[in-house]
């Protein structure tokens, strides 16, 4: 099993300790990853709605790289896996408009061919590897840990595009993490986007819609979020001091990025996994884990 890795402009800016997970526990279950070399910006979700031609011509020069390897693109930002796959689809099956893409790639010697495929990390896990396989590899086991699981928008939407779950009611995710011997909980803002859409244009109201998911993941119970999204972890880990601050009282819930979580039911410890680099502490979630 191999991929064209697709890593995007936050992760390696940002959070290394995405990076550092997601290798972990992909070569551990065998998954060969493929540096894109020379892979740039996807064409950004925000690029897509002032200038779809650009985003698409952007999207389609990344994906004509991983053309040339023949390889399958795996992306960890669920936001890059949302445009390369809404282009690649878009172009497919529009063969007027790829003629149009392809005149632009020509400047930069590249073309669209149409011949590869989009997934993100979790769902190369789940329908690739297959989440009974990755059973086989867990070491360790949560017993009483309970996560309260956060999608964020771009893994289920566009639904009709991505036909990823029941974008109204999904459970994946959830099914990944309970694997790990993890409970995960009912919460009611569950589905609720983060807010770190509008941060750069409403700080406030972006910040208040985190609050608000953070409380609503601690008054449910839950010992920890986890997500697949850089943006969603950044603005649930990384501001979640700011966010504490504001709010007058500290909520120290820590956030962890799936194969983190996974990662530590596997067997590595939390410095081969990045953990060390979360803003959150996580240090108290390790008395939940016991040899399988």
């Amino acid at each position: 099993m191999k991929y064209a890795l697709f890593l995007g402009c936050t992760i390696p800016v940002r959070l290394n300790n995405y990076e550092i997970s997601a290798r972990k526990v992909a070569e551990t279950l065998g998954i060969e990853l493929v540096d894109l070399k020379g892979a740039g910006c996807c064409g950004s979700p925000a690029l897509w709605s002032i200038d779809e031609t650009s985003a698409l011509a952007i999207a389609a020069w990344n994906i004509s790289m991983a053309e040339d390897s023949g390889l399958d693109i795996m992306a960890l930002c669920t936001g890059c896996s949302e445009i390369l796959e809404k282009a690649n689809k878009k172009l497919k099956e529009n063969p007027q408009l790829a003629s149009k893409i392809n005149q632009i790639l020509k400047n930069v010697k590249r073309e669209f061919k149409g011949s590869i495929e989009v997934k993100h990390f979790i769902k190369v896990l789940a329908e690739d590897f297959g989440i009974d396989n990755i059973k086989k590899f867990i070491k360790k086991r949560f017993k009483g840990l309970k996560v309260a699981v956060h999608y964020g928008c771009h893994l289920l939407r566009p639904s009709d595009i991505l036909k990823f779950d029941n974008p109204e009611n999904p459970a994946v995710l959830d099914k990944l993490v309970e694997i790990t011997g993890a409970e995960s909980i009912y919460w009611p803002l569950k589905l609720w986007c983060c807010g770190a859409p509008i941060l750069a244009i409403d700080e406030k109201i972006s910040l208040s819609m985190a609050r608000a998911k953070i409380e609503s993941a601690k008054e449910s119970g839950a010992d920890c979020i986890v997500t697949v999204c850089p943006f969603c972890q950044i603005q649930l880990d990384a501001l979640q001091p700011e966010i504490s601050r504001i709010a007058g009282k500290q909520y120290n819930i820590p956030v962890l990025l799936y194969p983190q979580l996974l990662g530590l039911a596997m067997g590595f410890t939390p410095e081969e996994l990045g953990l060390d680099l979360n803003k959150i502490p996580a240090d108290n979630l390790l008395s939940f884990l016991s040899k399988v």
